[in-house]
């Protein structure tokens, strides 16, 4: 593939289906967000403006300070814009990000109700000047424990809809277990929302099968390390499981030291739907076009492979049957 070649692979539309809002805040957006509120969070910075975090778990203190200065509808509605802008440089045309009920009015349905319509009206601009749209999924923390997702879960379950379609479960995979949070995910199911979780970016294999065993859900977020047990891989596709696969965000954070040194393309070759995200884009330095340009430059992936991740994304989106056939015709454009 000549160069040419390659920069046409990258410009082409995308999808994504693994974003946190919070987590594709512009440096700089959260930094002029702290100056107005005239709060010191210089400790989160590099001297370079990034973020500025050690590991996973520091890097989970990191994002939550920097969530610290959106504390009402209006700043969410400011990083909506913000991130979707973003989002639409790099080609993309639908996507689907976390977006958690603790953040955005302390779980308080009434708030939560607040914060959305803020989110929405922004999203509602960015898909007529951009032609970008935006779908929430709705999230618990795991960290925060069992008990506080319930009241989560709660507030998904109360605006489940056009724009809230799922739920999900992002913070820390090594507190608690899936299982735990059952009560949360069946509340979700029964209000018809769609249903993913992280599982196997820190722990192995097992989580994965206990996220689609214990939770029924239809996707798994990041789910790389499944590839390490083959009857888990073929539990994936089996059941048809789609994996929402962050490259970009595993490599930095360690899960792999290298991108060919990444599963992607095992599991993929082994029938397994992958789909590819960029997680948290500014804390991972990424974007899709630099996620497509690593995938096609290290793994020879072609027009035709992304044609197929394409239609995975489709197929696995939180989205009603309208949406995907503008989605549809929007990768057919291209």
């Amino acid at each position: 593939m000549n160069e040419e070649q390659l920069d046409a692979l990258i410009k082409r539309p995308k999808i994504e289906l693994h974003t946190h809002i919070e987590g594709m805040a512009p440096p700089a957006f959260i930094r002029g967000l702290a100056q107005e509120k005239n709060v010191d969070l210089s400790k989160i910075f590099r001297e370079d403006g990034s973020y500025d975090y050690r590991d996973f778990v520091h890097f989970l203190s990191v994002y939550e300070a920097a969530t610290s200065v959106l504390t009402g509808p209006e700043e969410f509605a400011r990083l909506t814009s913000a991130v979707l802008e973003q989002a639409a440089a790099n080609d993309v045309v639908y996507i689907e990000s976390f977006i958690s009920p603790d953040f955005c009015g302390g779980s308080d349905l009434t708030a939560w109700k607040e914060y959305l319509h803020a989110i929405q009206d922004a999203a509602a601009v960015a898909e007529r000047d951009l032609g970008i749209t935006l779908r929430g999924i709705a999230t618990p923390i795991r960290h925060f424990g069992p008990e506080k997702a319930k009241p989560a879960a709660l507030c998904a379950a109360e605006t489940a809809g056009e724009f809230i379609t799922g739920l999900g479960m992002g913070g820390d995979e090594n507190q608690g277990q899936q299982r735990d949070f059952a009560y949360s995910f069946d509340m979700a199911r029964e209000a018809g929302l769609h249903l993913t979780t992280h599982a196997g970016e820190w722990r192995g294999p097992q989580e994965v099968r206990e996220a689609v065993e214990d939770l029924g859900v239809s996707r798994i977020g990041h789910g790389v390390r499944a590839s390490e047990d083959l009857a888990v891989v073929d539990m994936l596709i089996e059941r048809d499981i789609t994996l929402e696969v962050c490259p970009g965000s595993n490599v930095f954070l360690g899960v792999y030291d290298s991108l060919d040194k990444h599963p992607i393309e095992k599991l993929r070759d082994r029938g397994v739907k992958v789909t590819v995200s960029t997680d948290d884009p500014p804390f991972f330095h990424t974007t899709m076009r630099k996620e497509y340009a690593d995938l096609a430059r290290v793994f020879g992936w072609d027009g035709e492979i992304f044609d197929q991740i394409d239609k995975n994304a489709v197929d696995a989106a939180f989205c009603d049957a309208d949406t995907k056939a503008r989605i549809r015709k929007a990768l057919e454009a291209s």
